[in-house]
């Protein structure tokens, strides 16, 4: 499937700026990338699809990445992580899947390099947090500089993790007010869900935070203090967000043991009451039995009233059995 159709005819270009070091930029195309030369205060931020040809030897003949590097820029191994190699800083992301039919826990990866006077971006699958900051930039609005940028991203990758949180809180809250005899295999489905979609935030989260503390330790000196400032912030936040996950997957738990809890419970009060009913008709079933046998000398086979001796007999013995098991309260 082809994801990159929004860029640049026959480039791999989704979008880029040059920035003006005010909040604003102007847009530049591919062509004027490789002719591009940083004025004093310039930062050239280029957004790429990554899955398109050429991006892995353009990275290193025309910007100079070494190919270890331009080898995790583009390949699928997505998993967050960040370093220093240099005066740039390598780090590759991920944000929760907001595209039609995705689920909260299929992420998107972004690759990002940068030495401070050119910021690179990279994506695979469409992600809306770039064009976000985009559109601060074209009003003006918009980051700074390159440190900014990088700042500017991952906030809103990580803010936008409250949403999925606030939803699967509100959809624990719905099961939990909801009855749980109504439809039992629903709500373990729903709940399976949630879980799933707590493991799988996790499962991305978890090394985002360490991906952002490495940024916030060990990044070139192009990215400023109040830049380390908010990326720290962003951490606290990732942090918070980490812990509900944590509250909404033991909710999810709970939910599950009480409807199991209740499951068991249903079953063995059938296995009980099955388990009165045979004790109930286990004599019955030997008296009856013994009477049916087909040998001479059988009691009041030539007596009328005999079959009413008989029912009445039977009568008389459920009713001691239920007495017998009411005073051994098994009833």
């Amino acid at each position: 499937m082809n994801n990159s159709n929004d860029t640049e005819a026959g480039t791999p270009l989704l979008f880029a700026r040059v920035l003006d070091g005010q909040g604003g930029g102007r847009a530049i195309d591919w062509a004027g990338i490789q002719q591009w030369e940083p004025a004093p205060g310039e930062v050239l931020w280029m957004h790429l699809c990554r899955n398109e040809p050429g991006v892995y030897e353009w990275l290193q003949s025309h910007v100079g990445i070494p190919e270890p590097t331009a080898e995790l820029l583009t390949s699928d191994q997505t998993r967050p992580r960040a370093f220093r190699e240099g005066n740039a800083l390598v780090a590759t992301l991920r944000g929760i899947n907001f595209n039609p039919g995705a689920e909260p826990e299929d992420m998107i990866s972004m690759q990002v390099w940068s030495d401070g006077v050119r910021l690179i971006t990279l994506r695979r699958h469409p992600l809306q947090t770039p064009r976000r900051v985009l559109a601060l930039i074209d009003r003006g609005t918009g980051p700074a500089d390159a440190g900014a940028i990088v700042t500017a991203l991952t906030e809103a990758m990580v803010a936008r993790m409250n949403a999925s949180i606030v939803d699967m809180n509100d959809h624990i809250d719905t099961l939990e007010e909801m009855d749980m005899d109504d439809d039992p295999e629903e709500m373990l489905q729903k709940i399976a869900s949630i879980r799933r979609n707590c493991l799988g935030l996790q499962r991305h989260m978890g090394p985002q935070h360490v991906a952002l503390e490495a940024i916030s330790r060990d990044a070139p000196h192009w990215f400023e203090e109040h830049d380390r400032r908010e990326i720290a912030e962003t951490i606290d936040r990732l942090r918070r967000y980490l812990d509900d996950i944590d509250v909404s997957k033991e909710s999810a738990v709970v939910l599950m043991d009480e409807l199991r809890t209740r499951a068991l419970a249903s079953n063995e009060r059938a296995t009980y009451m099955l388990t009165i009913v045979a004790g109930i008709f286990l004599p019955l079933g030997f008296l009856t039995g013994l009477l049916g046998i087909n040998v001479g000398g059988m009691p009041g086979v030539e007596d009328g009233s005999a079959f009413w001796w008989v029912t009445g007999g039977c009568v008389a013995i459920i009713v001691v059995l239920l007495a017998i098991f009411k005073r051994l309260k098994w009833l």
